[in-house]
């Protein structure tokens, strides 16, 4: 069984490894600071979700736009440099009396460069570990985002309280910048993974590329649509409670942590197809349960068992990467990245505008029967495929895609 261990003797993974967890301890920080500066300052269910979650609708922008650049840029140099923007830009964020509006074209300048940097850091993940090990390095990373995400939103909280919002969103600014030099001075000169200058036709033509394969086209949905809607739901925990929402949150982190460890380390390969869907459905199941208006410890709990089910996330990336040729690697990961954060910013939009008109807790069972939807409708068109091509004789034309 591979272990952990390995992957931090192979050369690089470190930095890597250390540039992406302290990027996300800044956007824990900053983004919890950001949200409840913004719900204090209009009261708004709606603008305190998209201050947290809104950037992520740039990645559908960026995804259409920039994306070709993710091959086609030096590694090091398009990761320092994106992480020294959002350092800049979320220093920004914290000038008094900054209006709403010049807050959100901040918060949409970010999500584009995020758009970017998502598919360098994963491309160069794939870059430098080897492909039957890509697994196990996206389940350490991903343990990584979990364990940051706890220390993130718990020292948020406490910033929060102790500081004040503002001052959270600057320690979230100081931890960009450090992302930024550990970028810098970890990670070594790589030339750019593909040839060509990186321009919106060519990202446009590999999209169109990758998409036109229906098996490819029922992951990526896999990986945006319900758990995106889940996220939804924890875009409302500012609203719900707000003197808790740090709590809610580094209780979600701690469940990912544990689901990611589950699947990577422990789960067998011959069972990883059959428990996809299974375990994605379990990430919405639990809120159904807000409908009771539960007590916040068993709150608490909910939220935790949920987030155990974003371990799916890593069994439908093995399955995107086993359908996407090598050279595009780099470039489908941007896309997979930057549609999932795109579908979570809208989630967090829909969420907030139900919340403003009914409930928190309403709106988060109604986006949890969504995703169990979607979840039961890629399941079954999964299995009603396999169907047809066990069906199918070898060698017609219908065995073709």
């Amino acid at each position: 069984m591979p272990r952990y261990r390995a992957l931090f003797r192979t050369p690089e993974f470190t930095p890597l490894f250390l540039t992406g967890a302290v990027h996300t301890a800044a956007q824990t920080v900053a983004g919890l600071g950001l949200a409840t500066l913004v719900f204090r300052a209009t009261g708004s269910p709606l603008l305190s979700a998209l201050a947290l979650f809104g950037p992520s609708l740039a990645q559908l922008l960026g995804a259409t736009t920039l994306l070709s650049a993710a091959d086609r840029l030096p590694p090091r140099t398009a990761l320092w440099g994106t992480a020294l923007f959002f350092a800049l830009g979320t220093a920004v964020l914290a000038v008094p009396a900054l209006p709403t509006w010049a807050v959100f074209a901040v918060l949409l300048a970010e999500g584009l460069a995020a758009s970017l940097g998502g598919g360098v850091r994963h491309g160069l993940l794939n870059e430098i570990l080897p492909r039957e090990e890509y697994l196990l390095g996206r389940s350490v990373t991903n343990m990584a985002v979990g364990a940051c995400q706890i220390g993130g939103f718990a020292t948020g909280g406490l910033l929060v309280a102790l500081l004040s919002p503002r001052g959270t969103v600057l320690a979230g600014a100081g931890l960009y910048l450090a992302a930024a030099l550990t970028a810098r001075l970890g990670l070594g000169a790589r030339p750019p993974r593909a040839a060509g200058r990186p321009s919106v036709a060519e990202t446009r033509r590999t999209n169109g590329r990758l998409w036109a394969v229906p098996a490819r086209r029922r992951a990526y949905l896999a990986l945006w649509v319900p758990n995106g809607l889940v996220v939804g739901c924890e875009s409302l925990f500012v609203p719900y409670a707000p003197e808790r929402a740090g709590l809610l949150f580094a209780c979600g982190a701690l469940g990912m942590l544990a689901g990611d460890t589950a699947v990577g380390r422990f789960l067998p390969a011959r069972l990883r197809g059959r428990a996809r869907f299974p375990l994605q459905a379990l990430l919405a199941a639990p809120f159904l349960l807000f409908a009771l208006d539960p007590a916040l410890p068993l709150a608490l709990v909910l939220v935790t068992v949920s987030a155990v089910g974003y371990g799916a996330s890593l069994l439908h990336q093995e399955r995107l990467m086993a359908l996407v040729p090598e050279e595009l690697g780099g470039h489908a990961l941007g896309l997979h990245t930057s549609g999932m954060l795109a579908f979570q910013g809208m989630s967090a939009a829909l969420a907030g505008t139900l919340a403003q008109y009914t409930s928190p807790r309403t709106g988060m069972v109604l986006l949890a029967l969504a995703s169990l939807a979607v979840t039961f409708l890629l399941a079954r068109a999964e299995k009603e495929e396999e169907r047809g091509t066990r069906d199918r004789k070898p060698g017609s034309a219908l065995s073709r895609w």
